[in-house]
């Protein structure tokens, strides 16, 4: 069946998702249009395609016992020198993520791996571009705030283009049993949603 490759993200909802994203593209990072707006809880990952259905059952069942979370966004940081990114830093709701992309990596599941860089949530709004424009990044950027409540996350899958499309969303605390969780249709429009690169 050969392999996909699969992220778990955060959506950043309107109408901060589609800012930040344009944002990004303005300041010349050529993978904005294909990564949406998020906030990342397993960085891209090859698995096996006979691996999905177990993927997407231990995704339900982490989602199911959670429950809403406040989050915040303010100001700006950055990775450089070790990883050329200019973010926009979560002030609110990191704990959380945190617990989040633990039980999703949990040692005993499918989505098992470990991270090139400790955990760090963010909202990347610049990666891999030149200095000046991550500079300009960072200034432009650095009285910004959002904040919202996260309801739950979702699965994403990149396709040969590069671009990452919606998979399936799980809303946290259905507690309905993994195998009835919902499918969501990839349509054009979720191209505005949040994906799962890495950064």
């Amino acid at each position: 069946m050969g392999t996909v490759t699969l992220g778990v993200s955060i959506a950043v909802p309107e109408p901060y998702g589609s800012f930040l994203q344009k944002r990004r593209a303005g300041f010349g990072d050529p993978a904005a249009h294909g990564i949406p707006t998020h906030v990342t809880l397993l960085p891209p990952t090859e698995v096996d395609a006979s691996a999905l259905p177990a993927v997407e059952d231990h995704l339900a069942q982490v989602a199911a016992e959670g429950r809403p979370f406040p989050m915040r966004l303010e100001g700006t940081g950055t990775f450089r020198p070790l990883s050329p990114v200019v973010y926009v830093k979560i002030v609110e709701g990191a704990e959380e993520c945190a617990a989040l992309q633990e039980q999703i990596r949990v040692e005993s599941g499918p989505c098992a791996r470990e991270l090139q860089f400790s955990y760090h949530p963010h909202v990347t709004v610049a990666h891999g571009i030149d200095e000046e424009a991550m500079d300009r990044a960072f200034a432009e950027l650095s009285d910004y705030e959002a904040a919202w409540t996260i309801t739950g996350f979702a699965l994403y899958e990149q396709g040969e283009d590069g671009v990452w499309r919606l998979d399936r969303e799980y809303p946290f605390g259905s507690g309905e049993p993994p195998e009835s969780v919902s499918p969501v249709v990839p349509r054009q429009a979720d191209l505005s949603r949040p994906a799962a690169p890495s950064v």
